[in-house]
């Protein structure tokens, strides 16, 4: 969800014009879910956060943002619960090395994947069976593409994140934080059901990075901004302010329109061998061409040449 990379913004923000005291108030507020990576077959021990930070440029970052429903909350991840909660939303956010721009990856929440030691089932099933590390590993697996961050946030969140950057404009149209809370959770009545549903999302995320860049520097709207985003968020603890810093710093200059939207390539849709699940069937050849792009840090270009076969977010959504 672009809500993280709103926060990386709000830093950059903070960095530029040096308030302390702002960057002090999300150090305290952002919640932290532990390190899900540490129960990953094979993944070295993480760096001591205390040590120097990685040099800015050299690699890319990917992070892997779920939108829940309301059944848990982002402020509380102690909550979850096994069989309790599934995702509505699932982005793989490609930070490129460069940290021009980024491309975010949307993975349909009924796509039929394996999960390890669970067999075939929907790729959200993995957060609903294993929390994090089990969501994070079922992804590492179906794309080839290391994680290198997880973020989750409420869906309801989105009333205050677009109340606060005074609403978001969708078409003709500014909508306040619970329209576009509607707006996003809509599938039924479209042409395109849950796909039509994952570009609203997509709108939603591009249209709040508009807003949330005209916010401008005027302290009590940046501190507002601030509690809304570091209440819908929880964050993996290597995720911490000082990277979020560094990633700030890389990306200034950045700006809405250098964000790419996509969603996996699918061949359609259809049911579980079983026939009591409605599935969406990934289409493997094209997904692996893109999720190498993505491991190799040539998304963009990749993106670029292939875009008329490409699901890409355009101008208008649904």
């Amino acid at each position: 969800m672009i809500i993280l990379l709103v926060l990386i913004g709000i830093l950059a923000l903070i960095v530029t014009i040096g308030a302390i005291w702002l960057s002090a108030r999300i150090e305290g507020s952002i919640h932290t879910i532990g390190d899900p990576f540490s129960a990953l077959p094979g993944r070295p021990p993480r760096q001591d956060p205390a040590a120097p930070a990685e040099a800015s440029g050299q690699r890319a970052t990917n992070i892997l943002i779920l939108g829940s429903d309301s059944r848990i909350s982002a402020g509380d991840p102690s909550q979850w619960q096994y069989g309790a909660q599934r995702t509505d939303a699932i982005i793989l956010a490609h930070i490129p090395g460069e940290a021009r721009g980024a491309t975010l990856v949307s993975i349909p929440r009924d796509s039929w994947v394996e999960i390890p030691g669970h067999g075939m089932a929907k790729v959200n099933a993995a957060f609903s069976y294993g929390g994090p590390s089990l969501m994070i590993q079922t992804v590492e697996q179906l794309t080839g593409v290391r994680i290198d961050h997880f973020a989750v946030a409420d869906f309801d969140s989105f009333v205050r994140l677009t109340n606060a950057v005074g609403g978001v404009r969708i078409g003709s149209q500014v909508l306040n934080g619970e329209q576009a809370l509607a707006y996003t959770r809509q599938r039924y009545g479209l042409p395109g059901g849950d796909f039509d549903r994952i570009k609203r999302q997509q709108n939603w995320v591009r249209a709040l990075a508009s807003s949330a860049a005209d916010v401008g520097r005027e302290p009590k709207q940046v501190l507002e901004l601030v509690s809304a985003v570091s209440g819908a968020l929880a964050v993996d603890d290597g995720l911490t302010l000082k990277k979020l810093i560094g990633l700030a710093m890389d990306m200034r200059g950045t700006n809405p329109k250098d964000l790419v939207f996509v969603t996996v390539p699918v061949k359609g849709t259809g049911w579980s061998p079983d026939g009591t699940q409605s599935i969406v069937r990934l289409n493997k050849h094209a997904d692996e061409e893109l999720f190498q792009a993505l491991a190799q840090d040539r998304a963009s270009a990749y993106i670029a040449e292939n875009a008329d076969e490409l699901d890409i977010l355009g101008a208008n959504a649904p």
